[in-house]
């Protein structure tokens, strides 16, 4: 059987990227197509593969300006070749979908979320573009929203990364899906002996991730926070002009300090909506509780009094209450409580769970029919088929 993974672009490491690391561990000699490709910057497992780019690679600049290009992206998308695939996982947020997959393959997409530019996230995408992508947005974003529905028609099964994400393919594709966790590398991460006193906030710096939020409630309270995470000057620089004296940021630090600062803050801080969230369950996964405000992921991994705290109004009045509400009980949390939980989403469970819908499709395939040019169904065999005279 052949395999074909597709990836909306491979410029760097973050969750989508370790999705793909755990489905080329699954199918080892899978091939890889991808609308940019940076392979400076992505993992040794992901290089050993044959990854093919689109035509999106050869422009001027394409690699550090690829969101730019997204009008152009149904195009190469579906210019990419996967004739002869039999089996096709694409990874969508991105698009990733869109491609043309033979008539007789298995089309298995695996979904972080419907594109939030062009859907649930559109106005907030709108409101923080340049001048330029403002105008063109409303122009633009209809005709992508009808190209995004459409390729949905191509795929055979959805896997949804959260039961969140599934209630959004569900809303604008109309479509099933079935959830399958994201992999979280539960045995880089371990508890500390030593916690020290400051709180920690990581990941990519943008405005739908609250950031800001954590910055302000931190500044007024004059409690310790770390900022852990890179992004655009602008909204770095924003955020620094905000922050008081409390307020530390290292930027894209090693993922070695990553860790130790994950296992020795006092709570892990999580302001945004997310559509899972691995760096909340890498905390528990280093035995801390997590602060996060009680929408799309977070309800699905942590356990309020057991794991951490859930706060409902997304405001710096809301998680200042909730900061001390998790001090208020401080000593309760038991970090090996908190590990044990967040097992349950480990790089084991993902590929158990990502084999059984494959297998799944795969069955219900060669049960359908004309399966392979053969009657699959009611017990016909090639020769029952032949013997049939046409219907009139």
């Amino acid at each position: 059987m052949r395999v074909a993974i597709v990836h909306y672009w491979l410029v760097s490491m973050r969750g989508g990227e370790k999705v793909i690391e755990a489905l080329c561990d699954l199918y080892p000699e899978a091939d890889i197509f991808t609308l940019v490709y940076d392979e400076a910057r992505v993992s040794d497992t992901i290089k050993k593969h044959k990854v093919t780019s689109s035509f999106l690679q050869r422009v001027p600049g394409a690699i550090g300006h690829y969101q730019s290009l997204l009008p152009l992206m149904p195009f190469a998308l579906e210019s990419l070749d996967l004739s002869g695939y039999d089996l096709i996982i694409s990874s969508e947020s991105g698009p990733a979908k869109g491609i043309i997959p033979p008539p007789h393959a298995a089309h298995i997409c695996y979904c972080h979320s419907p594109m939030r530019y062009l859907w649930d996230h559109y106005h907030a995408y709108r409101s923080s573009a340049g001048m330029l992508s403002r105008m063109m947005m409303p122009v633009l974003a209809p005709m992508l929203r009808t190209w995004d529905v459409n390729t949905s028609l191509r795929v055979d099964r959805f896997i949804a990364n959260s039961h969140h994400v599934a209630a959004r393919i569900s809303k604008y594709y109309r479509r099933p899906a079935t959830v399958v966790y994201p992999p979280v590398g539960i045995e880089d991460f371990s508890p500390s002996a030593e916690v020290e006193d400051f709180y920690l906030c990581a990941g990519q710096i943008v405005s739908y991730k609250r950031i800001d939020l954590a910055v302000e409630a931190f500044t007024k309270m004059g409690k310790n926070l770390v900022v852990i995470g890179g992004g655009k000057e602008q909204d770095i620089a924003r955020l620094k002009r905000m922050a008081g004296p409390t307020i530390t940021f290292l930027g894209r630090a090693p993922f070695a300090v990553l860790k130790e600062k994950l296992a020795k803050c006092r709570a892990f801080v999580f302001p945004g909506e997310e559509d899972f969230g691995i760096v909340p369950v890498e905390a528990m996964a280093s035995g801390r509780p997590v602060v996060a405000y009680g929408s799309g992921g977070a309800v699905e991994t942590i356990v309020p009094g057991l794991t951490g705290v859930l706060f409902e109004n997304q405001t710096v009045e809301g998680l200042i209450k909730a900061i001390y509400a998790f001090e208020a009980r401080e000593d309760s949390f038991r970090p090996d409580v908190i590990r044990t939980h967040a097992a349950q989403f480990s790089v084991r469970r993902f590929r158990s769970g990502i084999q059984s819908v494959v297998e799944e499709e795969l069955r219900l395939r060669r049960s359908m029919p004309f399966a392979d040019g053969k009657y699959a169904l009611a017990g016909f065999t090639t020769h029952d088929a032949d013997s049939l005279a046409p219907l009139h």
